[in-house]
């Protein structure tokens, strides 16, 4: 599907993919040439790998899975979920503290993926991008930037990863 050009049909696509600001991103791709669209879509994806405030039925999951399967990778954190509850720790904060962490480890990739930094002697040279691709998934030379930049931005709860009761 070829990227509309004109900001009207722009600002619909943002809108239709659930945006919350689809004009303010569509500006921005049409004003600044930046790849919004590709980083919008990233980001959602990103997000949705990242817990929801309003489910915290993976808890149980990850307990029982630790209980069938004690000693297999990520088997740790069922035990430690399960020492969390027994210690009285809420589901909600148990959510609110696993929600924060992911967020703040995408927020440390999407940053990643913009700049290496790679400051080990003969390697400093080597970087990486994420970039967008064409119809048959081939690179287009286009890298979609800034990604950490919109990250709280396309916080589902639309708090920006601010507190449930934050003022």
């Amino acid at each position: 599907m070829p990227i509309p050009k004109d900001e009207r049909k722009l600002v619909e696509l943002f809108r239709e993919l659930g945006a919350r600001d689809p004009e303010g991103w569509a500006a921005s791709q049409v004003s600044e040439g930046a790849n919004q669209l590709h980083r919008f879509l990233f980001l959602r994806q990103a997000w949705e790998r990242v817990v929801s405030e309003s489910d915290d039925a993976w808890i149980d999951q990850e307990i029982a899975n630790s209980q069938r399967t004690p000693g297999q990778p990520f088997a740790g954190v069922g035990h430690a979920l399960a020492r969390m509850q027994a210690m009285g720790v809420s589901r909600e904060d148990i959510v609110d503290l696993t929600r924060g962490m992911q967020a703040r480890l995408l927020f440390d990739i999407c940053y990643l993926l913009g700049d290496p930094s790679i400051r080990e002697p003969g390697v400093e040279d080597l970087g990486w991008a994420l970039v967008e691709t064409d119809e048959d998934f081939e690179p287009t030379g286009e890298s979609i930037s800034g990604l950490h930049e919109s990250v709280l931005d396309t916080d589902p709860t639309g708090r920006n990863m601010r507190p449930r009761n934050a003022p």
